[in-house]
C-alpha cells in the first residue's frame, strides 16, 4: 500500500517513514500543504497520514481537496491538539481516525492495519480465495497447505488486488503501489503485465478458476 505522510515536524515525518517503510509500505513525504497538494493530485494512494498544524494549510481542508483526487484513500488525523472538537470535525471532513501527539508508532501500523480491516471486511491477517490464503503480516501465499512462491513484488501485486477486490485497478495504480515512483531500476512499463501474467501460472498450478480478470483498456480487477 502506498502512503502520504503529511507533517511539518520533519525529524517526525522521517520517523513515521522509516517506520512504515520496514513494514512494506511505500511511502511519500509532504512538510507543508503546498508539496501535499501536489503529491494528492498526482498520486494515488491508499492511506493519508495528516498534521491538522501544517505552516500554510488548515489541514483538514486538505480532506476535502484530496478526496477529488483519491476518493478511495482513507485518512488518519494526527495532529496535537487533542480536545474533542477537532476530532469531531475531523471526521466531518472525512478522517477515518485520528491520532493525538505523541504516539506509538506500533499504535499507528495498527491503525493503518484495523482500517484495512474494516474496509475490506477482513477481520484477520489472514486473506482467504477459494482454497488460497494470503498472510499478509507474514507474507506468505499458500494453498491449503502447500506454500507457493511468489517474489515480493508478484506478492505486493496480488494483495492489492484481494484487498481491493471487485474494484477495477489500472497499471498506474499498481505500479504505484509496487514501486512508489519509477526511479527503480528494475522498473519497466510493462512489468505490471509480466507480473500478472506470471501470478496467474503460479495460481493455476493449483486452480484454474480466473480470479484476476483484465478490464480492456482499463486495468485488471479480483473477482471472488
Amino acid at each position: 500500500m502506498r502512503i502520504l505522510i503529511i507533517e511539518d515536524e520533519k525529524a517526525l515525518a522521517d520517523e513515521i517513514e522509516q517506520f512504515l517503510s520496514n513494514a512494506h509500505y511505500q511511502c511519500d513525504k509532504a512538510y507543508n500543504g503546498a508539496i501535499a497538494s501536489e503529491l494528492l493530485a498526482t498520486n494515488p494512494y491508499d492511506f493519508v497520514l495528516l498534521d491538522i498544524g501544517l505552516p500554510d494549510y488548515y489541514g483538514l481542508d486538505l480532506i476535502k481537496e484530496a478526496k477529488s483526487y483519491n476518493a478511495d484513500a482513507y485518512f488518519i488525523v494526527i495532529t496535537a491538539k487533542g480536545e474533542l472538537n477537532d476530532k469531531l470535525k475531523g471526521f466531518e471532513y472525512g478522517a477515518d481516525d485520528y491520532l493525538a501527539k505523541p504516539f506509538s508508532l506500533l499504535e499507528l501500523h495498527s491503525r493503518i492495519q484495523a482500517i484495512t480491516r474494516r474496509k475490506f471486511d477482513h477481520s484477520k491477517a489472514q486473506i482467504q480465495f477459494g482454497k488460497f490464503t494470503i498472510d499478509i503480516n507474514k507474507r506468505l501465499f499458500s494453498h491449503e497447505n502447500t506454500n507457493i512462491d511468489l517474489t515480493k513484488k508478484e506478492f505486493d501485486i496480488l494483495s492489492y488486488l484481494v484487498l481491493n477486490k471487485g474494484r477495477i485497478l489500472d497499471r498506474m495504480q499498481l505500479t504505484e503501489h509496487v514501486w512508489g515512483g519509477f526511479y527503480e531500476e528494475d522498473y519497466d512499463s510493462n512489468y505490471i503485465d509480466v507480473h500478472i501474467k506470471n501470478i496467474r501460472k503460479k495460481i493455476n498450478q493449483f486452480d484454474n478458476q480466473n480470479w484476476i480478470k483484465t478490464v480492456r483498456g482499463l486495468g485488471y480487477k479480483f473477482d471472488l
